[in-house]
């Protein structure tokens, strides 16, 4: 979705807030003034005095009000940084100064530690020019956000940033589980391929760096993706705690949680009932219920069988049972 951003004063604001006026809604994201969705546009207003401009007539909109000072689509190839082996980093030791503020591709997963529920993994284009709207909208590590606020802000980047999804439903994941794949190699083929799709969604654009957040020695990454037509190897990084690094890892665990919440609720309504996250006494319980309901046979596509969670819904089930 095309998207224009405005710097205005606050009278403005109030002015465009006037004008929008039978179009305004009661669902306004942090820090905004207002918002409003017209026919062919969705228009949020901060107070900080940016006004974010959404869908087809974003252009026209914003030019009511003295043009666009961003648009979204093609950008100036970037430069890029002259770097092109991949570097292992510690939470952003030996990144580059000035990373923060690169246009950067960054990439992470969900779901891996819970019982219930597939691996989601997103890898996410954050330009240097998007990062203030980024941070307005208040992107951030998705674990220090609420579910709520994970959907909330989801919602608007999703049609700011250019993303890809990948997702390992749990029946598939069983199935290369049981081969002898390990949950490192399903990463590492799951940021590849998502990171691959992106810089295919952007070209001839190309990103400064692309981030992942680590998970294992990047030497050990590169492993996995042995034998894969197509690897991602240009300035490509590796940190922990990479989405408090640069903000297109933030939108990537946010979007990718997002992705993961959607999947829980669907499984909630397949199973009946609301099936929990993680991987404590709760899905334990969850799962003995699911088996008491529908069979055993339906676990594999509901949970990572693997889990020793399994182990102790059956004998709930047994112990329930007697």
């Amino acid at each position: 979705m095309a998207n224009v951003v405005l710097v205005c004063n606050m009278n403005t604001i109030l002015k465009m807030k006037d004008y929008y006026s039978k179009y305004l809604t009661d669902k306004v994201p942090p820090g905004s003034v207002f918002a409003a969705k017209t026919p062919g546009c969705a228009i949020t207003a901060y107070k900080s005095g940016k006004v974010l401009f959404q869908g087809n007539d974003c252009e026209k909109e914003a030019g009511r009000w003295g043009g666009a000072a961003s648009e979204s689509g093609p950008a100036k190839k970037a430069a890029g940084n002259g770097k092109s082996t991949a570097t292992s980093a510690n939470a952003g030791a030996g990144l580059p100064a000035g990373f923060r503020e690169w246009s950067v591709i960054g990439s992470d997963e969900v779901g891996t530690g819970d019982f219930f529920g597939p691996i989601t993994v997103v890898a996410a284009y954050v330009r240097k020019k998007d990062i203030p709207l980024l941070k307005e909208l208040g992107v951030r590590d998705s674990k220090d956000l609420n579910d709520e606020k994970i959907i909330e802000i989801a919602k608007v980047i999703k049609d700011v940033v250019p993303f890809s999804l990948m997702t390992l439903k749990n029946e598939k994941y069983n199935q290369v589980q049981a081969a002898g794949m390990t949950q490192g190699k399903m990463k590492a083929l799951l940021h590849n391929q998502a990171i691959l799709k992106v810089l295919e969604k952007i070209s001839p654009e190309k990103p400064d760096a692309i981030l992942i957040d680590q998970f294992v020695q990047a030497g050990t990454y590169y492993q996995h993706l042995k034998g894969q037509k197509a690897i991602a190897r240009e300035n490509v990084y590796f940190s922990t705690k990479a989405e408090g690094i640069h903000l297109a890892v933030a939108a990537a665990s946010i979007l990718a949680r997002y992705a993961f919440i959607q999947y829980i609720d669907k499984l909630s309504e397949a199973a009946g009932f609301r099936v929990p996250k993680g991987a404590g006494a709760q899905v334990d319980e969850a799962a003995a219920k699911l088996i008491l309901k529908k069979g055993q046979a339906v676990l594999p596509s509901f949970v990572k069988m693997h889990f020793a969670n399994t182990e102790k819904a059956v004998a709930l089930v047994n112990k329930k049972r007697k």
